[in-house]
């Protein structure tokens, strides 16, 4: 049988330092490294009037997107999957919430999808004045930005937290491969799908 490839999903705010760590896990990591996160699906497989599909911000912006939502992101979790059980690693760079007009419980959903394969679930945070320093904006943090820096980290269950304000993406890389090549995989999911046992 297969050993399934590592799936390692790196979840916070817009302008974290996501697709930087991402860049260098790709360049860097042994063997392929396969990039399926929110901005390769909202930007290059959703259908441009669905856009930003599972970009949505939180707060409730596009009810008539939402009931796509969940399946966008259980179609993105099997992509994910069947990589994986095809021996290739996969690094996913996303933003969940559940601060849609309804809960969609997306995050225990898409933890189930992959509870039987290694992974582990990064928390990548950066402070609220980074933040806005990176989208070049000045003086009091507009709402949007506000309740992605909340809801992006709740339920906040992690197996690796990085914070790029103080780490570079390469040492924020670095402590992933570490966590990687030296440990278990991580039992984030698990307990996230353990909090919402309704399918």
């Amino acid at each position: 049988m297969t050993k399934p490839g590592w799936i390692v999903v790196l979840n916070g705010a817009p302008r974290a330092g996501k697709s930087s760590i991402v860049r260098v896990v790709q360049e860097t990591f042994d063997g392929p490294w396969m990039n399926l996160g929110v901005d390769v699906f909202a930007r290059a497989v959703t259908p441009p009037r669905y856009q930003p599909g599972i970009g949505l911000r939180p707060g409730g912006e596009r009810p008539d997107l939402e009931p796509l939502v969940s399946a966008f992101y259980a179609a993105l979790y099997d992509s994910v999957a069947a990589h994986s059980r095809r021996a290739l690693n996969v690094v996913v760079d996303v933003d969940h919430h559940d601060s849609y007009s309804t809960p969609l419980r997306i995050l225990p959903n898409v933890a189930r999808q992959v509870a039987d394969l290694p992974t582990l679930l990064v928390g990548v945070r950066c402070p609220i004045g980074v933040i806005m320093q990176r989208r070049g904006l000045d003086g009091d943090p507009p709402p949007p930005v506000l309740r992605w820096q909340t809801e992006v980290h709740t339920p906040g269950i992690y197996d690796l937290e990085v914070d790029t304000s103080v780490l570079t993406p390469e040492e924020c890389a670095a402590r992933i491969r570490d966590r990687v090549e030296h440990s278990p995989p991580g039992d984030a999911f698990t307990r996230i799908a353990a909090l919402d046992t309704r399918r």
